[in-house]
């Protein structure tokens, strides 16, 4: 038995306990110890908060150091405690982190998955060097990167049916119901407007009205048979690369271990030595009567066995201005029911813009506006819809109305699927606050060090904040480097600044870099100089039929005035994605407004717009563009 303290000894005990008990992660360190600085470093890099105090600058650091021994037996520092429990010093403490100790400990997880843990790190070998769950754009472009390398590899792919049982095969989310079938629908919609352009260029508009008819079948024939050769190739691509591939529903038993589940509800466990999720995201609904039952979302637009005929599109995101976009151009009614902005996180003139040129085209905005209910009045391919909501007019005065019509689509945002995997067995808390989202710092995750993810469903912290990044290519990059540095000792991490996006609306807006409001926000007002200009297609000048809207093309250059970079980039115009894609190099290269200005255009093209705009919105003058 030990001697029992008093006195000095006894408040030193006490005090020890009090650091213990009152701090989550505690650390007893010295100034000088490289150990202690290094832990603290490891911890800071981990987003883990901690408290420590230093030994060697306190009058009490001895006898604390003393009181430490006799507890722990440890007689170095740093000696550190996480949830009232001894870990020990920096190596250990690091080990703890990296098999997942830490953050089980911190997440109140412990004891439902040690015992299984340990099992997992102790492997002699796994069933897989990498696993990665989801198999979408970023995720199968991870997995064939690390299988360069000779990796022993596993994807899951398994597509849960909407609520109208709507599936769709390997590839995720682009490939099946965005990207792509989008891009084609857009270009179904503009080959009805060049219809319209035709008779201007000398087309007989007799024959035009008697070939103009679409059909809403043959479109979707055309597009999901190409789809099925994209699903095919991805397929074949894996089996040549020898990447297995398993159409089964993956969920965590252990950090390092999963239960995989197939559509006939066969079950088997695999382990693996690295995990990659990389499971994306799915349309959220509105969360009223009748929204699953009778609702579609984008996951069921792109195969509907049915045209969709008067369409209702709730939401105001670039998927429901897209979509709007496409099907009023194929000729269909659209209403679009917008709660309060439109495109949250671009920049809001550009954003208005759109708007202002989807209205003049005949597509319907109703502003402040909330569904509330939406119910069935006919059965039907298409039926008969009515969808009650609620507006707020200008007055403040709040109204209900209902509009009727044969689809209603919910394009209200996306949520990452992370909430059946069971990340809370491994210590990963997820939340409703950021859809869901897995925080990471470079694709690691920030609560589970040896746990990575990839593409939509990650809150990534050096992200811009605010700015969309949901984007194919961004998940494929940031998969393909995540595996060289996890297989190659690469250190090459994904930069997510400067990141050119297209929004695809009947007149396209490219964007690279700040929004306008975040430039002002990060660099003041005063040290920004905005350049714009409006300017007319000259495919458009002579088309009658656009007499409402040839004016409505425009662009903008933000510039920071201390060091005359271009900042910020946008423009809307047809084809601005093709022309936002070219700028993307020069503005990762650190393009001033000189290099913009000394930049010969290609006469006449929209794109030329950029080089020679000049008129600042700091001058007051018109930007509009005189001459050719």
């Amino acid at each position: 038995m030990p001697p029992v303290k008093d006195g000095d000894e006894n408040r030193i005990a006490h005090l020890v306990e009090k650091y213990i008990n009152e701090n989550d992660v505690m650390i007893f360190s010295k100034s000088w110890c490289p150990y202690c600085k290094k832990i603290k470093q490891a911890l800071t890099s981990a987003n883990i908060d901690f408290y420590s105090i230093e030994l060697d600058q306190i009058a009490e650091g001895e006898t604390i150091l003393n009181e430490l021994i006799n507890k722990t037996q440890q007689e170095t520092v740093p000696n550190i405690f996480i949830k009232k429990q001894h870990i020990g010093g920096c190596d250990k403490t690091l080990e703890a982190m990296k098999s997942g100790r830490v953050a089980t400990l911190l997440n109140g997880t412990e004891s439902k998955i040690e015992s299984r843990k340990v099992a997992d790190d102790d492997l002699d070998s796994y069933d897989y060097d990498l696993i990665v769950i989801g198999g979408g754009s970023g995720g199968l472009a991870c997995s064939k990167e690390a299988r360069s390398f000779d990796k022993k590899v596993c994807v899951l792919d398994f597509v849960k049916p909407t609520p109208i049982g709507t599936t769709w095969g390997l590839g995720g989310t682009c490939v099946n119901v965005g990207c792509i079938p989008k891009k084609l629908m857009h270009q179904a919609s503009l080959l009805g407007e060049y219809f319209n352009d035709s008779i201007d260029y000398g087309w007989s508009q007799v024959e035009q009205e008697k070939s103009r008819q679409h059909s809403w079948s043959k479109m979707i024939q055309s597009i999901q048979s190409y789809i099925r050769s994209l699903n095919f190739k991805y397929r074949t691509d894996l089996r040549s690369k020898g990447v297995v591939y398993e159409n089964s529903y993956g969920q965590f038993i252990s950090p390092r271990r999963l239960k995989l589940t197939d559509k006939k509800g066969q079950t088997k466990e695999i382990t693996g030595k690295n995990i990659v999720i990389a499971v994306g995201g799915r349309p959220k609904y509105p969360d009223i009567e009748g929204d699953q039952t009778y609702g579609i979302t984008s996951d069921d637009l792109f195969s509907l066995g049915y045209d969709p005929g008067k369409t209702i599109v709730v939401g105001a995101s670039y998927v429901a201005l897209e979509c709007a976009g496409f099907l009023h151009g194929i000729g269909r009614e659209v209403h679009i029911f917008v709660r309060s902005i439109l495109l949250r996180g671009f920049d809001q003139q550009m954003a208005n813009r759109i708007g202002d040129f989807m209205s003049s085209i005949g597509i319907h905005f109703h502003h402040q506006t909330i569904p509330t209910r939406l119910e069935c009045l006919e059965e039907g391919k298409p039926g008969k819809l009515r969808l009650h909501y609620r507006q707020t007019l200008e007055s403040g005065e709040i109204y209900r109305y209902y509009e009727d019509c044969n689809t209603v689509l919910f394009a209200i945002g996306r949520e990452a699927c992370t909430q059946d995997l069971n990340l809370n067995q491994i210590g990963i808390n997820i939340n409703k606050i950021n859809g869901f989202k897995i925080k990471t710092k470079h694709e690691q995750s920030i609560n589970c060090p040896w746990l990575y993810a990839i593409g939509d469903c990650i809150d990534e912290q050096t992200m811009p904040r605010g700015q969309p990044l949901e984007l194919t290519p961004v998940a494929i990059q940031a998969g393909q480097l995540l595996a060289r540095r996890l297989f190659s000792n690469s250190s090459i991490t994904m930069d997510y600044h400067n990141v050119p996006t297209t929004v695809f609306t009947p007149i396209e807006y490219g964007a690279i870099g700040y929004i306008e409001e975040d430039a002002i926000s990060h660099f003041g007002q005063e040290n920004i100089e905005v350049y714009h200009s409006e300017f007319v297609p000259l495919e458009w000048s002579i088309c009658h039929h656009r007499e409402k809207v040839k004016t409505m093309s425009y662009c903008k250059l933000i510039v920071d005035k201390n060091t005359n970079r271009v900042v910020g980039f946008h423009v809307l115009s047809p084809n601005a994605g093709e022309i936002t894609q070219g700028y993307a190099v020069a503005m990762r290269l650190g393009a001033t407004k000189n290099d913009f200005d000394m930049t010969v255009g290609i006469h006449p093209t929209c794109s030329e717009n950029l080089t020679t705009v000049s008129v600042t919105k700091s001058s007051g003058d018109a930007a509009s563009k005189e001459g050719c």
